[in-house]
């Protein structure tokens, strides 16, 4: 690729942010902020795992080409959507409930001028805000996408027994260095959960020798009939699973992180510091997760006739 190239591809990185701004429905929309900061309270204290299950769709759109509501579209007979992937089976409808009522709300208030991304992107600030976590600046004037394919997925995302290696060539390949990568699944974990077959392979028959014999008997009893259910999960946080907070790091220094693919962050030598850091400094953890959120946000978004703001979130709008 010659300097030319990149240099015109850097300025449309640069020009696609610009276009961004926090005061994007100031005049079009004024109600935006109000809307999804009281429907997302009150789904959250309804069904308390809300914040767990934004905070994961709203990853799992933004690492597969940007935050641009892909992940919201259905599958259809005719196209296999981002949700006919299998790791996005296991996305928790509570996320998907709560863009609904919030984008029915907003579309009463102001219709066809707010897209799904910015609505997704802006309920998971707020989530992690009541969950106890950093408030961050969500720039806003996003445009949905206007394709979601399910081809698109196996190249972006990383499974639960991943490597360390890989791990970081994901996160590196999306413009992410080793810091950003250990704050975002920390953040994204402490408040998250995972279905017990994620796991498994660690507690059945022969547990993992690295994890801790107490926590493996745990969940031994809450898995015991994963198979027969899939829906069977667990808390990535064993202490404090409702709580943003820094606690899952000290968990992998005593050898409890439920996930093989976390507890790895505590023994590389390339992502231990990290652990570390975010373990003993919950302020460092704090300002660390939210700079790197501002950047996740902003990932690929898509402008102007890149996308549109479609009338349903699970839907393009010339369907």
């Amino acid at each position: 690729m010659t300097w030319p190239l990149l240099f015109l591809l850097f300025s449309f990185f640069a020009f696609s942010h610009a276009q961004l701004t926090l005061d994007y429905y100031a005049k079009t929309c004024p109600q935006f902020d109000s809307i999804v900061r009281d429907i997302s309270q009150q789904k959250q204290t309804e069904f308390p795992a809300t914040a767990a299950a934004t905070l994961r769709v709203f990853f799992h759109d933004c690492a597969v080409d940007g935050c641009d509501a892909s992940i919201l579209i259905k599958p259809t007979a005719f196209n296999k959507s981002e949700l006919d992937y299998d790791i996005n089976h296991s996305l928790a409808g509570d996320a998907f409930d709560l863009i609904t009522r919030i984008k029915t709300a907003v579309e009463l208030a102001c219709p066809g001028v707010v897209s799904c991304a910015d609505i997704l992107a802006t309920a998971t600030r707020n989530l992690i805000v009541i969950t106890g976590g950093p408030h961050y600046k969500v720039q806003l004037g996003r445009k949905d996408s206007l394709v979601s394919n399910v081809s698109n997925v196996e190249a972006h995302l990383t499974r639960a027994n991943a490597t360390v290696d890989l791990m970081i060539n994901k996160f590196q390949s999306m413009g992410f260095d080793v810091k950003d990568m250990v704050v975002l699944i920390g953040g994204g974990h402490t408040i998250g959960f995972v279905h017990c077959k994620e796991f498994a392979h660690r507690i059945f028959p022969t547990p993992d020798p690295t994890m801790n014999p107490i926590l493996v008997e745990r969940l031994r009893k809450m898995c015991a009939n994963y198979t027969s259910n899939n829906d069977m999960s667990a808390f990535l946080d064993v202490i404090s699973p409702g709580n943003f907070d820094n606690v899952l790091f000290k968990n992998l220094m005593k050898g409890i992180g439920v996930l093989g693919s976390d507890q790895l962050l505590y023994s590389d030598p390339r992502t231990k510091p990290f652990v570390e850091l975010y373990a003993n400094n919950a302020i460092a953890f704090a300002n660390d997760f939210a700079q790197a959120m501002e950047k996740v946000s902003v990932y690929q978004v898509k402008i102007g006739q890149q996308g549109e703001v479609r009338k349903r979130c699970d839907s393009i709008n010339h369907n």
